[in-house]
């Protein structure tokens, strides 16, 4: 029972960790359309940032904080520079194509930055304490009940913002119709601008949170995974609901945690397995398990 109980936790763990990038990739697709291939190297330039600073002596949090805050306007500015340019050629394929670009940049520029000659790694503080925590006679680490609060307090903070203020009234208007949301007096520009900010905000958490699990060092490969199985979370969940994504997450993460332990007998089956799950679910439902239908009137 105990066995089995790590590895759910482990994989909550973990799929908080999937479920905060899917989030970052399903608020980016809702406001723009557009599939972010580059938001897991966002994510890693904001995970080195962190690190940059618990390196030159601020302690983990603070440190998050400040990267937070960098990402946001780091995100912002992409939108602004990189991505608007090309959006006003309405061609999706090029928008695609910037992406790759940018996740094979930014990769780079990590490599160039952080990354020092003839080091492999380095190596983030912990954000969580070490130890177990009894609850009615099993235990579960600390950490894993940490990342869960964080995914939680994201949860609750993304909720405000879009059901409980004007900014994301306005941000939820232009994800439905750009054109009327414009003639009500709200700049489209700009709230495409801010919801690239908060994707990158919330994959500068993700990633310090991937980086922090302290099973040893990270490199510029880090995030990389993390997409797949976030892409494959906010499919899953379906990628017009955070919500959705929120659940793909948690499911692509024990689904993979309980395989590496239960089906091990298969090098790599853990790969396998979600995208499986996801498979089947599509079947069913192809705009995923919480994703709207659109009916257009022709």
């Amino acid at each position: 029972m105990q066995l089995f109980f790590d590895q759910l936790m482990n994989g909550i763990g973990t799929g908080a960790v999937y479920a905060s990038v899917a989030l970052a990739l399903v608020i980016i697709y809702r406001t723009t359309g557009l599939l972010n291939f580059a938001q897991g190297e966002m994510a890693l330039f904001s995970t080195f940032v962190t690190w940059w600073l618990t390196d030159h002596g601020w302690s983990i949090w603070p440190a998050l904080l400040g990267s937070i805050v960098f990402s946001f306007f780091a995100g912002a500015a992409i939108e602004r520079v990189i991505i608007r340019p090309v959006e006003k050629s309405k061609n999706q394929l090029n928008l695609v194509i910037v992406t790759l670009g940018l996740f094979l940049a930014i990769n780079a520029i990590c490599q160039l930055l952080f990354i020092k000659p003839g080091q492999d790694q380095v190596r983030m503080p912990l954000m969580f304490p070490k130890g177990d925590f009894e609850l009615f006679g099993l235990e579960i680490q600390k950490a894993i009940l940490g990342r869960a609060a964080v995914l939680a307090i994201e949860c609750a903070l993304l909720f405000l913002l879009l059901q409980k203020t004007k900014i994301g009234l306005a941000l939820r208007a232009v994800a439905s119709n750009p054109e009327s949301s414009r003639l009500v007096g709200i700049n489209p520009g700009n709230m495409l601008m801010l919801g690239w900010g908060i994707a990158a905000m919330l994959g500068a958490i993700a990633g310090t949170m991937a980086a922090s699990r302290g099973t040893g060092g990270f490199d510029t490969s880090l995030m990389q995974q993390v997409l797949v199985y976030a892409f494959a979370a906010a499919a899953l969940g379906g990628f017009d609901s955070p919500l959705g994504a929120v659940v793909g997450g948690l499911i692509v993460g024990i689904a993979r945690s309980l395989t590496i332990q239960y089906v091990d007998f298969l090098q790599g089956i853990e790969l396998v397995v979600p995208l499986g799950l996801i498979f089947i679910v599509l079947l069913v439902r192809p705009n995923g398990l919480f994703g709207r239908n659109i009916v257009e009137r022709v």
